[in-house]
């Protein structure tokens, strides 16, 4: 990984680059804060190591240059300061630093504190990489449309809920909210083996090809799970293959793939359930138009205790103006050629060999990933 050192003293600059090399880094130096805002611009470095005192521009000046950035990608700062004290580290941090290094710094916990920050790095790209292979797969669909960002949303505000009261209190906290968040896009990600001719028909499925389509869940499962058995640690890779597998299941037994019922679905499953049948309900399809608001509500309530959890039903009832929101916030927009070309696709077959293929690619994008 590529680390941009700010730092005027030479032999400061020379100390630090050849503990970086040692760590395995690659360097780049300058003197000073104008030269690092100039390299920082061309977005080909992320981890930023900065003396505090520097001519031109300080540390905690380029601090705030960077955090005024419209960018893409985040930008780790370390300052490097013999500055100490409450109020030093106050104005570093209110700057935007990430951390902090007290000269004469030790090498080893310069090489931790880096350590951290390429967590951090990481997870950025954990996120994007995640939701872009949830984007690949629906693509495949032409009537998704925004369906992924409403549910990740309409999944927040249920777990933010569900966080403040309720039996489920002890199974929620904060890093469960955010993991579903992260996760609950991929949970069709197991439509990417069904077959074209099944997924883009523009009419009522056979029941035979609605027997392949609900192979979709179970294809998202073993997708995840093959991710997870290569970072059995990754936490995330295990909500998202619970919620691909569980999150048709229904309360009273009645759904797929495995007829799982009440509390034995996962809770995440549960949740994400009732948002993509009010999406699904909200939203035009080529066999329905869009219901109502009130006639989604209607039938989300009939199903209180047979298709969904009535802890989350009425969950949703207390937050119903927050999903209404959402809905308008994400309006799908989805060119009418691409709705035309789709819907007259030529029917094709998918070998066992060629899903496997493909479920392969999507584990092996997952785990890389996960890193």
């Amino acid at each position: 990984m590529r680390v941009l050192v700010a730092e005027d003293d030479y032999v400061s600059s020379l100390m630090l680059t050849c503990c970086l090399e040692e760590f395995g880094y690659e360097v780049t130096t300058v003197d000073n804060g104008l030269k690092a805002l100039e390299l920082i611009r061309t977005g080909e470095f992320q981890l930023v190591i900065s003396d505090w005192s520097m001519p031109k521009m300080t540390g905690v000046e380029l601090c705030r240059q960077i955090r005024k950035r419209p960018a893409s990608t985040y930008t780790y700062v370390i300052l490097l300061t013999s500055h100490q004290g409450t109020e030093s580290v106050v104005e570093g941090l209110e700057a935007g630093a990430d951390d902090f290094i007290v000269k004469p710094f030790q090498p080893d916990e310069l090489q931790v504190r880096l350590r951290a920050g390429e967590r951090v790095l990481s997870l950025e790209s954990r996120d994007v990489t995640i939701f872009a292979l949830a984007k690949l797969a629906e693509s495949r669909d032409p009537d998704t449309g925004a369906h992924l960002d409403r549910i990740r949303e309409y999944c927040r505000v249920l777990c933010e809920k569900l966080v403040e009261h309720g039996p489920y209190v002890d199974q929620i906290d904060g890093d469960y909210v955010r993991t579903v968040y992260l996760t609950s896009p991929l949970h069709d990600i197991g439509k990417v083996g069904i077959p074209d001719n099944i997924l883009l028909k523009p009419g009522k499925l056979t029941d035979e090809e609605f027997g392949t389509m609900k192979q979709h869940a179970k294809i998202g499962s073993d997708t995840l799970d093959a991710a997870l058995k290569a970072r059995p640690d990754a936490q995330y890779l295990r909500m998202a293959r619970d919620i691909a597998l569980s999150h048709h299941e229904k309360f009273d037994g009645s759904g797929y793939p495995f007829g799982l019922k009440g509390q034995d679905i996962p809770l995440c499953g549960r949740i994400t359930a009732l948002a993509d049948v009010y999406d699904a309900l909200r939203t035009k399809r080529v066999y329905k138009p869009a219901f109502s608001h009130e006639k989604a509500r209607e039938i989300i309530i009939e199903g209180s205790g047979t298709h969904f959890d009535p802890v989350i039903v009425d969950v949703f009832l207390q937050t119903e103006l927050k999903f209404v929101e959402i809905g308008q916030g994400f309006v799908d927009d989805v060119p009418q050629s691409r709705r035309e070309s789709n819907n007259n696709v030529t029917p094709v077959s998918h070998s066992i060999l060629s899903r496997f293929d493909r479920t392969l690619t999507f584990a092996e994008a997952l785990v890389t990933a996960s890193t």
